[in-house]
């Protein structure tokens, strides 16, 4: 009986390498920010309102992956994007990461198919020109919480 726990126990730990193996080897790279009101612009955005967003942009299979949480949010939610533009500056939406009708405080996991690698790799290159947000409405239409990537 120990000998087949053991053999399991070595079958799992190995199938866990293999998995991390295949996750290293996919090309993507991960960036994360937090989310604040403060950070939105032009503000205000919801002042009480925070969050985090985490990404994997893989250029080599044309994919955004995500996960976004917040927490505090007025009105309902409803969009996530990757815009362009510094930090302190509002700018187009690059990426939409999720649409819906979510709570105001939720969480969302996905992955976007079909983003263009040149813009993935844009991205990847210089993150400080990004930001993710998270929209609600009535109240947030505009941007409740916004965090600039980085390295």
């Amino acid at each position: 009986m120990r000998s087949g726990l053991a053999v399991l126990i070595v079958s799992v730990a190995a199938a866990l390498v293999v998995a991390g193996v295949a996750t290293a080897d996919s090309g993507g790279r991960p960036f994360s920010t937090t989310l604040t009101g403060a950070q939105e612009a032009p503000g205000p955005g919801d002042s009480n309102a925070t969050g985090q967003a985490d990404l994997l942009l893989n250029q080599g299979q044309n994919e955004v992956c995500f996960d976004i949480s917040w927490a505090d949010v007025d009105g309902e939610v409803f969009a996530g994007h990757i815009h362009i533009a510094p930090a302190g500056s509002p700018g187009p939406i690059v990426v939409t990461l999720f649409t819906g009708s979510f709570a105001g405080t939720d969480a969302v996991s996905g992955c976007v198919q079909g983003v263009d690698a040149e813009l993935i790799k844009a991205i990847r290159q210089d993150p400080g020109a990004y930001y993710v947000n998270v929209h609600s409405r009535p109240d947030f239409p505009g941007g409740a919480v916004r965090g600039q990537l980085g390295k």
